[in-house]
């Protein structure tokens, strides 16, 4: 096998820091997306804080967009390491041709949902008459790039799965100085652009999209991947997409539950606290994007690492992979948390200047990421039951703390509490709390269980009932 990283053999602490430096470092830039139109949206003279509270009200639709790639690719991209564990090339160029197809379908169906009855969702996931115009001018333009997210999102997990992280990170890197370039360019009209406001942060973020989607694709179909996309393979077959969107439901229900439970928050929010707790709740939700991102690209260099060994039957180096990622991403979320907690203006600074926004949102931040800190356990246990392809371990535990947990609070905790937003704010630790505690306890449990299968055929490994 030849890439970047022999995952069969370096040394795991070795490996792991080069697959997860450029994957945390892709993540890190991938939040640049929406941080940098907020960033410039918010400032915009005289509507800035509305405009910003708009587009926020997109997001679930984006996270749901997001979602859908994540269910190919988190499911076949962990698949696909394993088959290579399993020196099955032909299996794993097989999912990925599969996953190619399915993208490209689901994204057709995306786009015609949501140019169709896109306003009527964001009415319905929080907008208000102030902010609904902002909220869609922002939204029809960036349905227009749903293929570009979807192959962007979708493929560059299957590079990142075969140990090419720094080709992975180049696709979002890409994508990223394009969008910081083309953002003032067309949000506030210059070298001759007409000035487009809100509409001009979607127009830049699909054609950053865009050139990302050529970037991974040129390097999928290239002689320079160890898996290559193969038209031979783009006929769908149910043996193998059926077992990666079983695997890819535990990640498919984290990111569109965020959109759920988006929806939830601001449809709670507008009721108690008004635009200005909704404006604050886009806040809080890109700093959660920064806080997880990163954990997401530690568990990203990981999963190869996992994923490969179990296959190959390596146990030392899967529980060697799995401890380092444990400890890294314990020390990132714990600082990151220190960070909101003591130091909340440093994050709320960088979206607005409005005094009484900042007032508000420094105060439901040490709220809402009071608990942030026991995270890194919470990603590093549940991305682990994914690489080792535990499905229903995984799909359990996605479940468990959105739906079961954060949904139900959102809405009982303002009964019982005086302060009503604040109480809608404090659902988040409180589930966070509950999830953590039940994932290491049932990882603790479990883990040497899944260890001790990885000798059996590798049909009973992937089952979704194991």
């Amino acid at each position: 096998m030849k890439n970047e990283a022999n995952l069969g053999s370096e040394s795991v602490g070795k490996l792991l820091f080069k697959l997860s430096l450029p994957a945390i470092v892709a993540q890190l830039i991938n939040v640049m997306y929406n941080m940098v139109d907020r960033m410039y949206i918010g400032h915009i003279p005289n509507v800035g804080a509305s405009a910003l509270t708009g587009v926020g009200v997109t997001m679930p639709v984006i996270m749901a967009i997001s979602a859908f790639a994540a269910l190919v690719s988190m499911g076949g991209a962990p698949r696909s390491s394993i088959m290579m564990g399993k020196n099955d090339k032909q299996h794993a160029e097989q999912i990925l041709g599969n996953c190619t197809i399915l993208l490209f379908a689901l994204a057709l169906i995306l786009t015609i949902v949501f140019m169709l009855y896109g306003k009527s969702i964001l009415m319905l996931f929080g907008a208000s008459d102030t902010t609904i115009g902002f909220a869609w001018d922002y939204m029809r333009i960036y349905t227009l790039g749903t293929l570009f997210v979807q192959i962007s999102l979708g493929l560059n997990a299957f590079i990142t799965s075969q140990g090419y992280a720094k080709t992975s990170m180049m696709t979002v890197l890409i994508g990223a100085c394009c969008n910081i370039i083309l953002d003032p360019i067309f949000i506030f009209g210059m070298f001759g652009m007409p000035k487009m406001e809100v509409a001009g942060a979607a127009w830049a973020t699909i054609l950053s999209q865009a050139v990302s989607s050529i970037w991974v694709l040129k390097f999928l179909f290239s002689e320079k991947s160890f898996l290559r996309i193969k038209p031979k393979y783009f006929k769908l077959s149910a043996r193998v997409v059926l077992p990666c969107l079983a695997l890819g439901l535990s990640p498919f229900i984290m990111q569109f539950t965020e959109s759920v439970i988006s929806v939830c928050f601001n449809t709670s929010l507008l009721k108690y606290g008004g635009d200005i707790a909704v404006g604050a709740m886009t806040i809080l939700t890109s700093v959660m994007q920064f806080s997880m991102l990163p954990l997401q690209g530690l568990t990203q260099g990981a999963q190869p690492i996992i994923s490969f060994n179990y296959g190959a039957g390596n146990a030392d180096r899967v529980k060697k992979a799995f401890k380092l990622l444990l400890v890294s991403c314990l020390v990132y979320s714990t600082a990151l948390w220190a960070i909101a907690i003591f130091l909340p203006q440093v994050f709320i600074g960088i979206f607005t200047n409005d005094a009484q926004l900042m007032v508000f949102s420094e105060k439901a931040m040490r709220v809402y990421m009071a608990v942030s800190l026991m995270f890194g356990a919470q990603i590093a246990c549940q991305q682990t039951f994914i690489a080792l392809g535990n499905a229903k371990a995984s799909i359990f535990l996605a479940l468990l703390r959105k739906v079961l947990l954060l949904i139900p609070l959102i809405f009982v905790l303002p009964m019982f509490m005086s302060d009503q937003t604040m109480a809608v704010f404090m659902a988040e630790p409180i589930a966070d709390f509950i999830a953590v505690s039940v994932t290491v306890t049932m990882f603790t449990i479990s883990f040497r269980k899944l260890i001790n299968k990885m000798n059996q055929p590798i049909k009973e490994q992937l089952d979704p009932a194991c």
